[in-house]
């Protein structure tokens, strides 16, 4: 790939990039003389094959043809040079023709002259222009505009081969140089880039220089980012690969890590859940939900059952407004309207799943109460109310409430756990679902994370939040290496580290060796990943079972997991469920002694 130049050669860019045209010689004047009107009235159909503009016809529209001239010589095209310096006259032709028709120089065209000058889309194009100009001349009459500097509709750019545009306008060499650097961050945290999806990240990044104007990574932040998104739901097209070119951005320092997709619509949700609610108690409920110490999915369950009482208020005692002004009988009728709630009452939203007007199960009614009682203590202490009642007593769970309460295990059959052993242990890539660019995670990970589910009993959350190096092995109190030679295997027992969780502090515990090398088969072919925030913590560190820059999703375990292990193992979902008699803890069941918890 060379430059096409008419007078002088061009070299490769240096790796400083910089903007190729100055312009600061161009006479911008938009305003023809009379020699030029002349000539371009004398030239009539000739302008449309500017190679035969004679001499002079050439010297009197100078001012006309140097900047087009110098774009020309910055462009970076094929060798075929004799085609496409035909195409360059062809543009040259069409810009001096629209400027016989305008009037005035294209210094003085807005967005929309240059939008019917470049034509909104190849058949627009095609009527303006049926057999005098090639259908090349149309990408190359937007790049000449861009390098002018003219307002173009970036939409314009959706149209077009953008990573061909910005190979043409900045060069091969900078552009694919760019675009290795986001590929080799994607590829070595596990992306499938050759696959279909392969053209659309490239073309992507090719978008984001050609709005930016400029190729260099380092130029783009976080408001580029925000006009490629809004380019994209203009095109009712999703953004996946945005989200993908975002994590590389972020891990070169240039912006924040996108946020997930389920975040962005909870955070549509919970900005709609004050409605019909008094001023006074949402003010106070958001006041409290600021300062509060506890966890945040806490908070936002907590804050929900705040804005239920508020509704209440409105509905049943419209005169109570806020906290203060609650006393011991607004509790008492609290604590009773929470006996006899039904599913739906003083809610949002007027629908649920077919179970609307159902009574409330027993552990939401405690968690409305939790919920009141956490509230009021809080305000109370930090002396925001004065201290008209004990919250603890006067929104204590009734003894009817707290007798339906407490644990209710679950006991796998033996003969469907066992299965179940089979299926995990016997695990493969058909087992799996899949999509059109393969499975959703490599099979390796899959084995790891579906015999951690078996063999760990921990909580999904506990599992996602397990980190690298959390298998260790010992023999004799001594720590050993899984494949020692002097070691045989059912000697050497095998460690799984577990993090800070829901119920207490991190600690360690013996589990099966089939856990521990199934966790290093797949420790060992885990691509690199950035360390990640863990919100429980607050630190940063290398999840385990993470994946293009990102954990494994939340609902892995439970919708892909447990349902294939089911299917492979002729147990229904349904079924995997014990259905005989609840154990209690303790209980010599070897069922419920490996029963798993995914919560």
């Amino acid at each position: 790939m060379t430059a096409l130049a008419l007078t002088t050669g061009k070299t490769a860019p240096a790796p400083d990039w910089a903007w190729p045209l100055e312009g600061t010689s161009w006479d911008r004047d938009p305003q023809l003389s009379a020699e030029e009107r002349a000539v371009l009235v004398q030239a009539g159909p000739r302008l449309l094959h500017s190679s035969r503009l004679t001499r002079v016809e050439r010297g009197a529209l100078a001012r006309l043809l140097g900047p087009l001239e110098q774009v020309r010589s910055c462009l970076w095209i094929p060798d075929k040079a004799g085609h496409h310096r035909w195409v360059d006259y062809q543009v040259v032709g069409i810009l001096l023709a629209r400027t016989a028709e305008a009037g005035s120089a294209w210094w003085s065209w807005d967005q929309a002259a240059w939008t019917r000058v470049i034509g909104p889309d190849a058949q627009e194009w095609s009527r303006q222009w049926p057999a005098q100009a090639s259908r090349a001349c149309r990408p190359r009459l937007l790049a000449y505009a861009y390098l002018l500097g003219a307002p173009v509709d970036e939409a314009l750019f959706l149209s077009f081969e953008r990573l061909r545009l910005a190979r043409t306008v900045f060069g091969p060499e900078i552009v694919d140089r760019e675009v290795d650097t986001v590929y080799g961050l994607l590829r070595g945290w596990g992306y499938r880039l050759d696959t279909a999806g392969n053209r659309s990240v490239r073309t992507l990044i090719a978008h984001a220089m050609l709005l930016n104007r400029s190729p260099l990574l380092a130029d783009m932040d976080a408001a580029l980012l925000e006009r490629l998104r809004q380019a994209a739901r203009s095109t009712g097209r999703a953004s996946g690969d945005l989200h993908s070119l975002q994590r590389a951005l972020a891990a070169l320092g240039r912006c924040e890590p996108p946020i997930a997709r389920n975040e962005t619509l909870l955070g549509e949700l919970r900005a709609q859940r004050w409605t019909d609610v008094p001023a006074p108690w949402a003010e106070m409920a958001s006041w409290w939900f600021d300062t509060s110490t506890l966890s945040r999915n806490v908070r936002l369950a907590y804050r929900q059952d705040l804005a239920r009482i508020g509704r209440w208020l409105a509905a049943e005692h419209p005169q109570i407004t806020e906290p203060a002004q609650w006393t011991r009988a607004t509790c008492a009728a609290w604590v009773a309207t929470v006996d006899r709630m039904r599913i739906g009452d003083y809610v949002e939203r007027t629908a649920t799943r077919g179970v609307f007007g159902d009574p409330m199960s027993p552990s939401t009614k405690d968690g409305a109460l939790t919920a009141s009682r956490a509230f009021f203590r809080d305000l109370q202490e930090w002396e925001w109310i004065p201290r008209r009642f004990d919250p603890g007593r006067a929104l204590e769970t009734p003894r009817s409430i707290r007798a339906l309460l407490g644990p209710n295990p679950r006991v796998i059959a033996d003969e469907v756990w066992a299965k179940l052993l089979w299926a995990g242990i016997n695990l493969t890539s058909e087992d799996l679902p899949t999509t059109s660019s393969g499975p959703r995670y490599p099979l390796e990970l899959s084995q790891a994370v579906a015999l951690t589910w078996l063999f760990s009993g921990q909580r999904s959350d506990e599992i996602r939040r397990l980190r690298t190096g959390c298998v260790r092995w010992q023999h004799d109190g001594t720590a050993v290496s899984p494949d020692a030679p002097d070691v045989l295997a059912r000697d050497a027992i095998c460690l799984l580290n577990i993090p800070t969780h829901k119920t207490g502090t991190s600690f360690t515990k013996p589990v099966d060796p089939l856990l521990g090398q199934a966790i290093e088969v797949w420790q060992a072919v885990r691509p690199e990943q950035p360390v990640m925030l863990d919100a429980k913590t607050g630190e940063r560190v290398e999840f385990l079972f993470a994946h293009r820059a990102k954990r494994v999703s939340k609902d892995y375990i439970n919708r892909t997991i447990i349902p294939a292990l089911c299917t492979k193992a002729g147990a229904p979902p349904a079924t995997s469920a014990a259905k005989s008699p609840a154990t209690g803890p303790g209980a010599p069941s070897p069922a419920s002694s490996t029963m798993p918890r995914s919560r």
